[in-house]
């Protein structure tokens, strides 16, 4: 309950007053954004929990140039808080966290990115940029201080995101995870009697969607193949119960 009235405050923080006002970004933003990455992509596997082990910041160029002295030891920094966080939240991680930063011209002062993705290293690298896709990556505002305004069509950078199709009602998947079913508490509500109260949930998982059963009565099929996990490719079918639902995502 209280990291839902944590989420709903830094919503309003973030959206209605983020527009109006806006700083550069400052480094305990970075480390708790990073950690939300790390929370909102992690994946539960048998006996463990898996987390991204890998990250990518993207700065503005103003942004990226405050921390020219000092990003070395930033980035270490931000390594060791996410390693601590992981032991914290007794999550599995392949590697020791890596973050490193990348500028984009394309962001305003007090914008920034986050892309992650969870690859296993058997030996020692060079530190390189990891090639993550751009799908992945969720853009973050800083938290207001000075006076000077921003608007929606300045930014011009939302992307449409996957939607899921029901009896013709079209859901847009805007949470990292989403639950399907019968119940009302449901994000996507599916009135079938065939239909479990929670029957599935759709996960978002770095830049990849998931179709998870969550111990249903009649199971899941995608594409007429019974499964308990499947990933989502654009316009496959899902069935739950008697329902049948329709992913899309845009290219």
């Amino acid at each position: 309950m209280l990291r839902t009235i944590e989420q709903k405050i830094e919503s309003l923080f973030e959206g209605a007053f983020g527009r109006a006002f806006r700083r550069n970004v400052q480094p305990v933003e970075l480390a708790r954004k990073l950690a939300k990455e790390m929370d909102d992509y992690k994946m539960v596997s048998v006996s463990q929990v898996y987390a991204p082990n890998e990250y990518v910041v993207y700065l503005s160029p103003k942004d990226r140039d405050q921390f020219e002295s000092y990003e070395p030891a930033l980035v270490k920094e931000l390594e060791e808080y996410l390693a601590e966080h992981g032991r914290r939240e007794g999550y599995q991680l392949l590697s020791g966290p890596q973050v490193s930063f990348r500028t984009d011209e394309d962001l305003e002062v007090g914008l920034f990115g986050i892309s992650n993705r969870m690859i296993q290293r058997e030996l020692p690298e060079e530190p390189a940029e990891p090639d993550v896709e751009p799908g992945a990556t969720r853009i973050y505002r800083t938290a207001p201080s000075e006076t000077e305004a921003v608007s929606a069509e300045e930014l011009g950078m939302e992307a449409e995101p996957a939607t899921v199709t029901v009896d013709g009602s079209q859901h847009r998947l805007e949470k990292p995870v989403m639950v399907i079913g019968r119940s009302k508490e449901s994000d996507i509500r599916v009135a079938d009697p065939n239909i479990s109260r929670r029957h599935a949930e759709i996960r978002q998982e770095g830049s990849t969607f998931w179709i998870v059963d969550l111990d249903s009565t009649n199971g899941v099929a995608v594409n007429g193949r019974a499964l308990k996990r499947a990933k989502l490719d654009d316009e496959d079918r899902i069935t739950l119960g008697s329902s049948e639902l329709v992913f899309r995502r845009p290219r």
